[in-house]
């Protein structure tokens, strides 16, 4: 009965994991969820590091930024399989993603949990709404992706992604 019920949790884990966007790559921030079939000890909440890195009972440093979780599970797997394991099983999730940034003309500009499918306009509500003075025309995204700017205008419709952050220009009027 225990094996029949851990079998449905790992299936539904799965189901989840599969469902979760599989181009997605982690970064510093990511807090991810490692599981080695029948090895609770092995079974992992871990988050990224500013360094990019990992640390894997048995395996060591991985290093996991810019990576998908479907790398980073080849990697536990490869690094587990052999002199510790026959054939692991592994399994990769992202428990919480890194936050985004909203700053400029909102009233309580800062750092928010995001949530897959976020549009600017939401993020603006998180952000406790425009001030007064703020433009709906003049909203900037900055991506930010392996330390290289990459900002541009935006629409309220615009889906905000993990670390972005958004900043909000005052309006001449």
């Amino acid at each position: 009965m225990k094996n029949l019920i851990a079998i449905l949790i790992f299936l539904i884990s799965f189901q989840l994991h599969a469902n979760q966007s599989s181009d997605y790559t982690l970064a510093a921030g990511d807090q991810i969820r490692i599981l080695v079939y029948n090895e609770p000890d092995l079974t992992l909440q871990v988050l990224i590091g500013d360094d990019g890195k990992i640390n894997f009972p048995l395996v060591g440093n991985i290093p996991v930024s810019g990576k998908t979780t479907k790398e980073v599970q080849k990697l536990v797997h490869d690094g587990l399989k052999g002199d510790y394991l026959l054939n692991p099983s592994v399994q990769v999730d992202i428990v919480t993603y890194r936050p985004f940034y909203i700053h400029g003309e909102v009233n309580k500009p800062g750092a928010y949990a995001y949530q897959p499918g976020l549009t600017v306009d939401q993020a603006v509500a998180l952000g406790g709404g425009f001030t007064e003075r703020a433009s709906i025309s003049k909203i900037y995204l900055d991506q930010g992706l392996n330390s290289k700017s990459q900002k541009k205008n935006v629409s309220l419709g615009y889906i905000v992604s993990p670390g972005d952050t958004i900043t909000i220009e005052q309006s001449f009027f």
